[in-house]
C-alpha cells in the first residue's frame, strides 16, 4: 500500500461534509498526513448566464454559495481540533475538473467524498459526479456514508 500523506476531503453540503471532513481529520491524524478541505462552487448558469425569465434562481443560488463558504469554515474548525493544521481551499468550475486539478496540484492520495445519491436535479446540474470522479482520478477513493437517518 501506498503511503498517504495527502488527504482531501470534498465538502459539497453542509449537512454531509461534516462526516467527510470528520474522516479527513481522524485519517489525517492516524496516518500524520496532512488534509486538505475543498468547496466546488458550480455555475450551472455560466457566465452569461441562462436568461431565464426569473432572475431570482440565479441570484438565489448565489446567495447559497456565499452561505456555503461560510459554513465550509465553521465545519472545518468544529472538527479539526487538536492542532491538526488544515488547508481549506473554495475552488469555482465544472467539479469533476476542479477536483482532479486540485488532486494533482496538491498531490493528494487519497480522496474523501460524500457517497450520497445524486437527486435528478443534482446529475442536469453537476452529472454524475461520484462515478466520473472515481474513474478519472490518480489516487484512492473512499465515499463517505451518511449516517442512518440523515
Amino acid at each position: 500500500m501506498n503511503d498517504i500523506r495527502r488527504i482531501m476531503a470534498v465538502a459539497s453540503d453542509i449537512k454531509h461534509s461534516r462526516d467527510v471532513v470528520r474522516y479527513g481529520v481522524s485519517l489525517a491524524k492516524k496516518y500524520d498526513a496532512e488534509l486538505v478541505v475543498l468547496h466546488v462552487e458550480h455555475d450551472p448558469f455560466g457566465e452569461s448566464g441562462w436568461n431565464l425569465p426569473f432572475l431570482s434562481v440565479e441570484e438565489e443560488y448565489k446567495a447559497l454559495l456565499k452561505e456555503a463558504e461560510k459554513n465550509l469554515t465553521k465545519v472545518v474548525r468544529a472538527e479539526s481540533v487538536g492542532g491538526l493544521p488544515v488547508k481549506e481551499l473554495i475552488r469555482r468550475g465544472e467539479p469533476i475538473g476542479v477536483i482532479r486539478n486540485v488532486v494533482e496540484e496538491e498531490k493528494i492520495d487519497l480522496l474523501l467524498m460524500p457517497a450520497h445519491e445524486e437527486s435528478r436535479l443534482e446529475h442536469f446540474l453537476f452529472g454524475r459526479i461520484n462515478s466520473a470522479i472515481i474513474r478519472r482520478l490518480p489516487c484512492s477513493v473512499l465515499l463517505v456514508k451518511q449516517k442512518a437517518g440523515t
